[in-house]
Parts: C-alpha cells; sequence; structure tokens
C-alpha cells in the first residue's frame, strides 16, 4: 500500500472514530451495535452483486465503498471494546491468504486447479479444528446466509469427502423423486401443512444439488429468474396500459396471451 493509499484508509477510520465519538458523534452511529448493522451489511453485499451482474461499474465502485465502511464500522466498535481493531483485521485476512496459497507465496506444488481446491479445503478444515469444538464436517456454515447458499456449501462439504453422486442421473432422478413426494401429500384427503413445507424443502435441496452438479450458483440462478421474470411482467403490464385496461380487472387468459408476446418478441430480439 502506498502512501497515498494509507492515507485514504486513515482518513476513513478517523471518520469513523469521529462519527463514534461519544460527544461529537453522530446519534445514529453511536446507538448502533455489532448485531444492529449486521443487515445493512448484507444489503451491502447484495447491492455489490447486483452492481457486478449490472455492469454499472461506477455503482460496483460506490457499493464496495459501502460495504467497506461495514468493515470499518464494526472494527470500530470492537476496538471501542478492546476486542481488536481494523489493522487486527486486515493482518488476519493477509495472513490467512499466504497460508492458503503455498504454491504461490512459498514452493509448494500442485498438480492441477483440483489439487489446489483439495489444499484449500484442507486449511480450511484445518483453521475449522483449531476454533471449533465442533469437529463436525459441517460446522462453522453461517446459519445467517441464504437458504439457497447455505445448502450449496452444506453440499460442497460433503462431496469433498465423498458423499456425492459422480453422475448426472441420479441427481436428476432424486429432484423428480422429491417433486412426486411434494405431489403425494398435495393430494391427501387432509393436505398437511408442516409436511407439505418439509418435503417442498427436501425438493429445493435436490434442486440445490443439481445446480451444484451442473457447476451453477443457485443463489445467483435464482436472482436471475427473479430479474427476467419482473422484466417481463413490466412488460405484460406496458401492454394492458396501452390497451387501456387496468391490470387487475384482466383475465389470466388476457396476461397469458401477453406474456407470451412479451416472450416472442425476445426471441425474435436475442
Amino acid at each position: 500500500m502506498d502512501n497515498k493509499q494509507a492515507s485514504q484508509m486513515e482518513q476513513l477510520l478517523a471518520i469513523m472514530s469521529q462519527l463514534r465519538d461519544p460527544h461529537r458523534g453522530c446519534p445514529w452511529d453511536l446507538k448502533q451495535n455489532f448485531d444492529s448493522i449486521v443487515p445493512y451489511t448484507l444489503e451491502e453485499a447484495y447491492e455489490v452483486a447486483d452492481a457486478i451482474e449490472q455492469k454499472n461499474w461506477n455503482d460496483v465502485k460506490e457499493e464496495l465503498g459501502d460495504l467497506l465502511f461495514q468493515v470499518v464500522f464494526y472494527s470500530q466498535m470492537a476496538k471501542e471494546q478492546g476486542l481488536f481493531e481494523f489493522d487486527d483485521v486486515v493482518a488476519g485476512i493477509s495472513e490467512k491468504l499466504v497460508r492458503r496459497h503455498p504454491h504461490v507465496f512459498s514452493d509448494a506444488d500442485f498438480d492441477d486447479e483440483a489439487a489446489v481446491q483439495q489444499n484449500w479445503e484442507a486449511e480450511k478444515a484445518k483453521e475449522r479444528a483449531a476454533k471449533e469444538q465442533d469437529e463436525s464436517l459441517l460446522a462453522n456454515i453461517p446459519n445467517a446466509l441464504p437458504a439457497l447458499m447455505r445448502a450449496d456449501k452444506i453440499q460442497k462439504r460433503c462431496a469433498n469427502v465423498g458423499f456425492d453422486w459422480d453422475e448426472l442421473a441420479p441427481v436428476v432422478d432424486k429432484v423428480k423423486e422429491e417433486l412426486d413426494e411434494v405431489m403425494d401429500e398435495v393430494i391427501q384427503a387432509v393436505p398437511e401443512q408442516q409436511r407439505i413445507e418439509e418435503e417442498l424443502g427436501d425438493l429445493l435441496f435436490s434442486v440445490v444439488n443439481l445446480s451444484r452438479h451442473l457447476k451453477v450458483k443457485p443463489e445467483m440462478a435464482l436472482q436471475k429468474a427473479n430479474k427476467k421474470f419482473e422484466k417481463r411482467f413490466r412488460q405484460v403490464e406496458e401492454s394492458v396500459l396501452e390497451q387501456g385496461k387496468i391490470i387487475s380487472q384482466c383475465s389470466l387468459t388476457e396476461l397469458d396471451e401477453a406474456w407470451n408476446r412479451v416472450k416472442e418478441k425476445e426471441s425474435k430480439n436475442q
């Protein structure tokens, strides 16, 4: 880090310290704690991802700044409580990156990317063992992760020790099996909502497994599906308005026809 970068980082830390000053600080910043900031951190992380997906590089720069501010905010609160400081955070990640990349920072030699990944997972396992009394392979997977991301991480951990199918066909069969089990519960004379929820959860878990085998991030795939649906539905709304109608007064058949027209238009433009 050159002097200019160091000066800018020092300025940001000084601003954060000022915001938390008991006498001259900002009332909102002063009343925050670790728990209250978490939702903002998650929101900022998603805003970074959204800006990257849109290839809006000015927004990416801005959103990364907002995310960095979250790290600085936590570090300031930790400093006030004598837990750790920002420099400790930086030193920790620097040490971890060097340790996890012996093929870059020392004379270790790996044959291919798979061997690099295997070493990475081995190092992470050592870290978990060092700081967790829970020795399970699934220890230390954050509960706060979005469910799709957490399912993906759980499955990857299990796959690393061989608990996984090595062909796609049984993965697909499992998805079909779980869908059938959902429908079996739905068609009961007196459907039990709790059972339906449980079986639907199994179906979603199996779809995450399919995504993993297809090398697709399920969370990102669903985000893109959400955006595609939203884009199409907005066009359906525009189409209805152009006809002088209100969407809530249209029949499902009318809306379905408008939807199909939007899809046809997309296909022609591709």
